[in-house]
């Protein structure tokens, strides 16, 4: 493969630290590298040296003659007093891009809600950072460095996003250097995966799932250096492992020696365990939407809701930005009321949410992180049964990635990371027992999420996320719902059923309000007594030839073991057999789903 980018000997200071030390590394033609660390160790640096916009204490950085690059910053240059449309695509007439079939995509997979004549200046961020990036992906250019692109995209727009750089250039041409926090992009769209790490970039084959799983070899191979971290990442992998296994085969290393780590893995969270502790705090009633609806005026935000919320449940909200997503939040937190129906909420319902907002730390803003905690309660109960502990918050806070030096710092000096881990905290030891999560995943890197994933999987109360980061909201709740035409509807699906149903409803035409209702309201009364019987008996069916596919995929990736990893012929048939085995069990998951739909 041609080479594109390089980079030798690269050596970067800041005043307080060493970022690189002398680090060397290649892109080349269908390079597609995603680029995860902590916060603070360098990645942004290395997008910005790497792309020329920022030059190094030593060594140098390459580039083939002639080779286009396009940069898309944490924070965008647009001039306020431009228009949506001329940012986007400058002075060419709408002819010429309106005839690209390239330039169409991206408008519509970004811009589709915005006006094109709009003032940069009135957009809110999260609209400005679509323009930022539609800006880039027009552009013909040879490399893409990305900077945090899924910061404000919803989840149809990352979805949209990762088939977009998939499809970018042809095999084995283009570029892609992606610094993200959002796991699920970087497995869906990644082929290797650079970690960077105390002063070194060091890579991995494959993406997000891989990275881990090889992440936890090195770690076996370096045990005692950092044995709370190999913690995590085994048990990241375990989800891994049962929710994306296909991809952690890709890669050429000792999966059998990688597969013995998790043997002994538990599930990720002691379900029965804390569904018990959860009804001994709450009771059976937590809080009931009974055909609640809300309006402002004319405009209808929710309608016809009845959500009754049980103790220890975990559940995930899917909406479009504006769908009513914190509106229906604001009815079970209390803070909003309905105008119609009713909300009845249990007698020992405590709820707490963590806000997208961190005003709720100004009033600490001057204090030392150790006085803050000073004033809280001074242990915490954590996990459940034999593994139940009582935590300090000094603990908790090293759980969540802070170290001792860091007690002694002002709530004003910490990072959006920090400020926010601590914000759960406070949260936490304020002991709920119904905790919201509104895009708790902001500001965070990929060791942090996975740590407060970790914390929260010994949470017994009921849990309700709001999240963009498809990644964490099907690795956090066991269900999802979603906002659709005002109403709450469940995705026996997850998430892909509910991207399928806002295509759908996109470029469906639009269905009169009275027949909507018809139809949502009694779905089965078509069906007789017979066809639902004969349709219960098929979905039975479908049920049992699913699993046993899925069982049959599981003991074939499971032998994989047993192959010579340089014998490629023999692991090319077997990968061929199980991508057949998983293609037939998913359409007859799409069958079951649609026949689910007939019945609900």
């Amino acid at each position: 493969m041609a080479h594109l980018l390089g980079a030798e000997a690269l050596h970067l200071d800041f005043p307080t630290k060493v970022v690189f030390d002398s680090v060397t590394l290649g892109v080349n033609e269908g390079d597609r590298i995603g680029i995860v660390g902590r916060n603070g160790d360098g990645k942004s640096s290395l997008l910005a040296l790497l792309a020329g916009r920022r030059e190094s204490d030593a060594g140098r950085v390459t580039m083939r003659g002639g080779v286009r690059i396009g940069v898309l910053d944490q924070t965008d240059s647009l001039d306020d007093a431009d228009t949506v449309g001329h940012a986007v695509v400058g002075d060419v007439p709408e002819y010429e891009w309106a005839g690209d079939a390239r330039t169409r995509d991206i408008i519509g997979g970004l811009l589709g809600d915005l006006a094109w004549d709009a003032t940069i200046g009135t957009l809110s961020g999260g609209q400005r950072r679509r323009v930022a990036l539609a800006q880039v992906l027009i552009g013909d250019h040879d490399i893409l460095v990305l900077d945090e692109p899924t910061n404000h995209l919803d989840v149809e727009a990352i979805t949209w996003l990762a088939g977009h750089l998939k499809n970018r250039w042809a095999p084995d041409t283009g570029g892609l250097l992606m610094v993200t926090h959002d796991r699920w992009i970087l497995d869906e769209v990644c082929t290797t995966t650079w970690e960077v790490h105390d002063r070194i970039v060091e890579p991995f084959e494959g993406g997000y799932a891989a990275y881990i799983l090889q992440r936890v070899e090195r770690d076996r191979i370096a045990a005692a250096t950092e044995q709370r971290r190999q913690n995590l990442a085994r048990k990241e992998l375990a989800w891994l492992r049962r929710g994306a296994p296909a991809r952690t085969s890709k890669p050429k290393f000792r999966i059998d020696a990688a597969n013995a780590l998790i043997s002994d893995v538990p599930p990720l969270r002691d379900t029965v365990s804390l569904q018990s502790l959860a009804v001994s705090r709450l009771g059976r009633d937590v809080v009931d939407l009974l055909d609640a609806g809300v309006s402002y005026g004319e405009n209808e935000v929710l309608r016809d809701v009845e959500w009754r919320i049980a103790p220890g449940e975990r559940t995930g909200i899917l909406g479009v930005n504006g769908s009513g997503k914190s509106t229906l939040l604001g009815l079970v937190s209390g803070t909003l009321e309905p105008t119609s129906g009713r909300v009845k909420r249990g007698t020992t319902v405590k709820v707490a949410t963590l806000t997208q907002r961190l005003d709720s730390l100004d009033e600490f803003a001057d204090e030392p992180v150790r006085t803050v905690l000073a004033r809280l309660r001074t242990t915490y109960s954590f996990g459940t049964g034999s593994k139940a502990a009582e935590l300090t918050p000094s603990q908790l806070l090293e759980r969540l990635g802070f170290s001792s030096a860091q007690l002694s710092t002002p709530v004003k000096d910490l990072s959006g990371g920090q400020k926010r881990r601590l914000q759960l905290l406070l949260i936490l030891l304020d002991q709920p027992n119904v905790l919201i999560l509104d895009e708790p995943t902001n500001d965070l890197d990929t060791d942090m999420l996975a740590a407060m994933e970790d914390l929260l999987d010994s949470w017994p109360g009921t849990l309700l996320a709001v999240s963009h980061d498809r990644y964490f909201l099907e690795r956090v709740t066991d269900q999802q719902y979603a906002i659709l035409d005002h109403r709450l509807r469940h995705l026996p699906g997850g998430v892909d059923e509910y991207l399928r149903l806002r295509a759908a409803e996109t470029t469906s035409p639009a269905q009169p309000r009275e027949a909507a209702a018809t139809t949502s309201a009694a779905p089965t009364a078509a069906l007789s007594g017979a066809e639902l019987r004969a349709a219960h008996k098929e979905l039975a069916s479908l049920e049992r030839r699913i699993e046993r596919l899925r069982e049959r995929a599981n003991d074939a990736r499971t032998a994989m073991a047993d192959v010579d990893p340089t014998d490629y012929h023999q692991l090319g048939a077997k990968m061929t057999a199980i991508t057949a085995l998983d293609d037939e069990a998913n359409g007859l998951e799409e069958q079951w789903l649609e026949l689910s739909a007939t019945l609900e």
